[in-house]
């Protein structure tokens, strides 16, 4: 091992930011570590559809019908059936035009951002963006102006500064910020892609199945006179967060994923989905369309959470709509640590979550929701944290 190898471990160790993978055993909410039974509240499996039984018979049937790998490229030998089929489901469900796959919402990102913009244009980024987001407009090598989070009137600013002497103007933003659980502005969003002639690319991995009345995400939250030109638009989600699968995907109008289809790298050049996961997305697409009794019970466990944690004098998260990911912001690295440590010996999985993650300064506690969690065991997990947060 290169001795500059061993010198950044130590480094990050002596930080309190070193990571490491961790051997787990997971049923919904439920999961072992090291012998010990933890209650998870770390989890992205918002809808609690990771071990559903309709998944993987979905996944069973597939893989004995089309196997078990793609096999090659889609644009060679690797589109099939299943990947159709759930290219269709996606953009009927997002109310678009087409849609197109990609192995995860990670690739999705990078690849679409890097494909539609070069030296010539200009990328608006919130500065709390996910990291994909962040390395996809690096890669596009395109000016990227950072606007200040949530700040519409910094990013009017950018763009009538930055934006006056680009050739392709594009605003892209997280619909549901990961680590915060808050929300972009997005009807004026939309109003500034339009008054300023640029495209909205849209990360709604945190709002796919868990927004909207049918759980279209953030977009679906807005009356129809709000949303704007829907060829203004690109969509980016997951499978793998509340769809409980794995990969990526976009959805707009037919001319831009045909476009993404062509130029985007991470598509062309790479294996296509797995028919089964293909066909695990389809079935959770279905599933989660009519999942209105899961998406009310987060609804119920956010406002539980959020007023039991002021009653120990923690703040309301800053989002205006109830989102499963509620942050304690702790600060200091070595508390957020030693929190998350004392709440796995009461039982409960619950991450901390320190730079670069985050900004420095910020270390948090991250409370992830699912609508597999009971009452029950939000309070219980209410009454660890009474005995392990420090006093407000």
């Amino acid at each position: 091992m290169p001795d500059w190898m061993d010198e950044e471990l130590q480094l990050r160790h002596d930080r309190g930011l070193l990571r490491q993978r961790r051997l787990r055993t997971v049923h919904g909410v439920q999961m072992a570590q090291d012998g010990h039974s933890l209650i998870g509240f770390a989890s992205n499996d918002y809808l609690d559809l990771a071990h559903d039984p309709r998944l993987a018979r979905a996944a069973a049937r597939a893989a004995q019908r089309f196997g078990t790998g793609a096999g090659a490229a889609a644009l060679v030998t690797g589109y099939q059936s299943p990947h159709a089929a759930l290219e269709h489901a996606l953009a009927r469900w997002e109310c678009c035009e087409s849609a197109v796959l990609f192995a995860s919402g990670y690739t999705a990102n990078v690849a679409t951002l890097a494909s539609l913009a070069d030296r010539s244009d200009a990328i608006f980024s919130d500065s709390l963006n996910h990291a994909s987001l962040i390395d996809g407009s690096r890669l596009s090598r395109a000016t990227v102006a950072v606007y200040q989070h949530l700040d519409c009137d910094h990013l009017e600013s950018l763009l009538r500064t930055v934006g006056a002497s680009a050739r392709r103007r594009i605003i892209a933003t997280d619909t549901v910020f990961s680590m915060d659980g808050d929300v972009a502005p997005l009807a004026e969003l939309i109003e500034l892609a339009e008054r300023y002639d640029a495209l909205l690319v849209l990360d709604e991995a945190h709002g796919t199945g868990v927004l909207g009345p049918t759980g279209g995400g953030l977009v679906e939250t807005l009356p129809e006179s709000a949303r704007g030109n829907p060829d203004r638009r690109l969509k980016i989600g997951t499978l793998s967060k509340a769809l409980g699968g794995q990969g990526g995907f976009a959805v707009g109008p037919r001319r831009s994923i045909e476009f993404l289809v062509n130029h985007a790298r991470g598509f062309v050049f790479s294996t296509a989905m797995a028919p089964p996961l293909a066909a695990i997305g389809r079935a959770a697409v279905r599933i989660a369309r009519q999942a209105t009794d899961r998406r009310a019970t987060l609804q119920r466990l956010h406002t539980r959470l959020v007023n039991g944690l002021q009653t120990l004098g923690y703040p309301p998260p800053p989002s205006r709509l109830p989102t499963p990911i509620v942050p304690i912001i702790l600060g200091d690295p070595d508390v957020a640590i030693a929190a998350s440590q004392r709440l796995q010996q009461l039982g409960f999985l619950v991450p901390a979550i320190r730079p670069p993650t985050v900004p420095i300064g910020t270390s948090r506690l991250r409370i992830s929701l699912s609508a597999g969690h009971s009452d029950a065991q939000l309070d219980a997990l209410l009454d660890a944290l009474r005995i392990t947060l420090p006093p407000r």
